[in-house]
């Protein structure tokens, strides 16, 4: 029995001649990203890489570098042209990194497929020893993510942080430069890119809780593409769906975009889910946390309770700042 008989498929292959078009952000580690779907493909059907084309799309979040995205869009600005791509048939799946997604899809579009979740953790990044606790009083550190500058402030209001655009060279290029004497950067893509040059320490859960789905790979696609969608369920890893489910929902609830200072994290302990989040006002002066536990099958029901229990307990005013 081949491959395509295995799954079930019934339609058509990709072939090198008619290739299925995989699209993709162009940064290396948005590259290598797509490398693994196409690997993964590739792979599970036995087909020839040359049977996957990928096609590089610039979004407006690539191109814009000078201002902080909650003043020029939001998330979306990394999604927006690589979604009409989708739509008008120029592709036919796009690879995201899933902590960059809106949490609900244009309309004909599914997001519902992906890979094997990375690590989760933060990478604290810096030229010198130590970690974050060895900053000197006052030290400048850049970062891009309201989230983390919010974090950083909470538990170090003495910091100056500054904006750090781009992708993990520029930021890397910044810190050589001495525009920071530290930054952060996610673990997962520091791995991916095979960056162990990179001088880092991990940033433990307990002190710095990443972002909604830090570390996972999704493929979107279109709703009524049913080879996509019987060539992607191959490849779909079922773990990580049901931590994002859990994930996406809190942050869903949340209203959640880059305008919003939100951390969240769902570990699978057997048939159990455990999620945690956070929610800060953008100076850090003040967090909310919290988390629970249920049925892994169960996960969106998890989140929103989560979020909905956060905002009990969040001031009037906590929110006010939107």
């Amino acid at each position: 029995m081949d491959s395509a008989n295995q799954f079930g498929m019934t339609h058509p292959m990709p072939t090198p001649a008619e290739p299925l078009k995989i699209g993709t952000r162009g940064s290396p580690l948005a590259l290598a990203q797509a490398y693994e779907t196409r690997a993964r493909l590739s792979a599970v059907f036995s087909l020839p890489e040359e049977a996957f084309e990928i096609v590089v799309i610039k979004t407006t979040g690539d191109k814009v570098l000078d201002r902080p995205l909650k003043e020029i869009g939001g998330k979306g600005l990394f999604t927006r042209e690589i979604e009409d791509a989708l739509l008008d048939g120029g592709i036919d799946i796009a690879v995201h990194s899933m902590k960059d997604m809106p949490t609900l899809q244009p309309e004909g579009l599914i997001l519902d497929t992906y890979l094997p979740r990375e690590d989760t953790r933060d990478a604290f990044v810096s030229p010198f020893p130590g970690g974050m606790a060895d900053l000197p009083q006052g030290a400048v550190v850049g970062s891009s993510s309201l989230r983390r500058r919010a974090q950083l402030l909470n538990r170090r209001p003495d910091l100056q942080v500054v904006e750090f655009r781009g992708n993990v060279q520029t930021r890397m290029k910044k810190l050589s430069e001495g525009v920071a004497r530290a930054t952060f950067l996610a673990m997962a893509g520091l791995n991916r890119l095979k960056m162990d040059d990179v001088a880092r320490v991990a940033v433990e859960h307990e002190e710095m809780l990443p972002a909604v789905a830090q570390g996972a790979i999704g493929i979107e696609r279109r709703i009524d593409d049913q080879r996509a969608e019987e060539m992607l369920a191959a490849i779909h890893d079922g773990p990580t769906g049901r931590r994002l489910m859990a994930e996406r929902s809190f942050l869903l609830r949340l209203d959640g975009s880059c305008e919003t200072p939100i951390a969240g994290l769902a570990l699978l302990e057997g048939d159990e889910l455990w999620l945690r989040g956070e929610i800060l006002r953008p100076d850090g002066s003040e967090s909310i946390s919290g988390e629970l536990r249920g049925p892994a099958s169960d996960g969106q029901a998890l989140g929103l309770a989560l979020a909905a229990e956060l905002l009990g307990r969040a001031p009037k005013d906590f929110f006010s700042w939107r």
